[in-house]
């Protein structure tokens, strides 16, 4: 098991460019599985989750290779799923892998629409609570799928002859619910109809690719899609958008050690609020055309609402603030004037990290699981250094800019965690001024 050991306390200064999106990419790679032609996607990121759901892809037997890109570091591969190995499919190997792979559950979707059955079991990935997947087989059962647990293997075997399109209103505005039912409906027969569906700019993206492929989907970006099922899908290229979450960490990175940080190409009609929820801690977020500029930051200042009342950030699903960035929010009001009530509503353990940072001198009351208040500390106490363990993405990007800023030598273990989401996240802070080696 790796660890970053963090030398904290310099200031960082440059350029940076954010990665392909993490969540776009474990979509529309999985929505190659629609189509016996090629699919070339760029800019995907070379990251854990996404080269494990990439070997998985090869393993049920999708021709992958390298592709040619107009850019030189856009990381770009062709996808033909002309061959499935439908043997593999159904084999206890390949339920195991799938289980440690959060972002295999969406090829749940394709392959019930392309082969009509489909195995799985519950996926791996953060420990931040339950992430039920009701969402996904409500889905499937209203398109008329039907599914069976079976016991003896603990995997859940969904199989329909014929989806057929209708109406349905989902019971959360899931994301990787919706992305699953929507590649399963582009075969369905007939119109399908879905209401309260996620609008996030990933799945929009996964609908353009899908169009694009031949599909007729409608409503894109908002909470109600309408899918005229088609026959068949033909290949196509597709560009990821920048990691909106990478953006919001590298915000925060830049708020707590940043000397005048530029954020390239960050894709900002599609940053929705997040570049203002750092604002109202006080970061000075400055845009200069599709790039963004933080400039060094010695006092941050915490809004109040109009009323005088605390500042309350609380995550909802998009357009609102997205939950990703909760931990990166917290750990910039660690150092800002004021207090700020974060209410984390989509997931029950996501704040449970904050005992690190209290650890480290932050001064933070853990209301309960979902809410805390983050009393700043206006720069006049530096965090600590810690020894500590990251326990998911989010909170390990969170307590590696703790780390930064902190007085002294930090250590993280755990840092696959962070691998899952970031790309080779030291080489490119170090590039900067950090001073992170990997042990």
């Amino acid at each position: 098991m790796a660890s970053f050991k963090i030398e904290g306390g310099h200031l960082l200064s440059g350029t940076i460019t954010p990665q392909g999106a993490k969540n776009e990419a474990l979509q529309v790679i999985c929505a190659t599985l629609l189509t016996h032609e090629k699919v070339v996607i760029h800019n995907i990121p070379d990251i854990r989750d996404v080269n494990n759901l990439i070997q998985l892809l090869k393993d049920i037997g999708v021709k992958v290779k390298k592709a040619k890109s107009q850019e030189p570091k856009a990381n770009s591969y062709s996808f033909q799923a002309d061959e499935l190995d439908l043997k593999y499919l159904e084999s206890d190997e390949f339920v195991h892998k799938c289980a440690a792979l959060r972002g295999s559950v969406m090829m749940i979707g394709p392959l019930l629409a392309r082969m009509g059955k489909a195995i799985i079991t519950k996926p791996g990935g953060d420990k931040i609570g339950r992430r039920r997947l009701d969402t996904h087989f409500l889905g499937f059962k209203y398109l008329g799928a039907k599914f069976r647990h079976i016991d003896e293997r603990n995997v859940y075997e969904i199989g329909a002859k014929k989806l057929k399109g209708t109406y349905m209103l989902l019971d959360e505005a899931s994301v990787t619910g919706t992305a699953n039912i929507v590649m399963a409906a582009v075969f369905a027969e007939g119109m399908t109809t879905i209401y309260n569906a996620a609008c996030e700019p990933y799945l929009q993206q996964l609908c353009h690719m899908l169009n694009n492929m031949g599909a007729k989907i409608n409503g894109i970006g908002s909470n109600l899609l309408t899918i005229d099922g088609v026959k068949s899908l033909h290949g196509t290229e597709h560009r990821l958008l920048p990691d909106m979450i990478e953006v919001g960490s590298f915000i925060g990175m830049a708020a707590m050690v940043g000397n005048g940080i530029r954020i390239k190409n960050v894709s900002l009609k599609d940053l929705g609020i997040i570049p203002d929820a750092f604002r109202r801690l006080g970061v000075k977020v400055e845009t200069d055309g599709d790039d963004l500029y933080i400039p060094r930051q010695k006092h941050l200042v915490v809004d109040s609402f109009i009323d005088g009342t605390i500042m309350t950030l609380a995550d909802a699903p998009w357009p609102g603030l997205t939950p990703d960035l909760l931990s990166v929010l917290i750990v910039v009001a660690t150092q800002a004037r004021g207090s700020v009530l974060f209410h984390q509503k989509m997931f029950e353990s996501r704040l449970f990290f904050v005992d690190k940072l209290i650890d480290m001198g932050a001064q933070i009351i853990l209301c309960d699981p979902h809410r805390a208040v983050v009393v700043g500390h206006d720069r006049k106490l530096t965090l600590r250094a810690q020894r500590m363990s990251s326990p998911d993405i989010r909170a390990g990007i969170a307590l590696l800019i703790a780390a930064l800023s902190a007085n002294g030598t930090s250590l993280i273990s755990n840092i696959e965690q962070i691998d899952r989401g970031y790309e080779n996240i030291e080489g490119r802070l170090n590039a900067l001024g950090a001073k992170i080696e990997r042990v």
